[in-house]
């Protein structure tokens, strides 16, 4: 748009400039930006903008993102962590062994963190050993 159609031209010579005689228009009157959220603006965040100040939940300092976490295994996975050679006698070192499925009838010697009370009966039941390990 060329000079002599804006606004500005049209008002050259009043006192305001179309501003108001009162307050004058000064830079930032409230604050640049996001100023004042929390005090002379507080209507206007919580009205369009709710839920913008604040927290929600909690802060974990020193997590360990896989601190709980406990892989586990079921019964009848248990052979295949043995290697065919040495499926005689052969100890399967596991965090947690659960109760699913069968284990066939040979000595075994099964290692875990934890057991299911199912996983350590059919263990037992197989004639297989159950051994608590840190």
């Amino acid at each position: 748009m060329t000079t002599r159609y804006k606004k500005n031209r049209h008002l050259r010579g009043a006192i305001s400039a179309g501003r108001g005689r009162i307050g004058k228009h000064r830079k930032h009157p409230g604050g640049c930006g996001n100023a004042g959220g929390q005090h002379h603006h507080r209507i206007n965040f919580d009205k369009y903008h709710p839920g913008y100040f604040g927290k929600v939940g909690m802060r974990n300092f020193h997590l360990i993102k896989h601190g709980k976490v406990c892989p586990l295994i079921n019964v009848d996975k248990l052979w295949s962590l043995v290697p065919e050679g040495t499926r005689e006698q052969f100890a399967a070192k596991k965090d947690k062994v659960c109760g699913k499925g069968r284990l066939p009838e040979q000595p075994l010697i099964v290692k875990a963190r934890y057991f299911t009370k199912e996983g350590e009966t059919k263990i037992k039941e197989a004639g297989a050993v159950c051994v608590l390990c840190a």
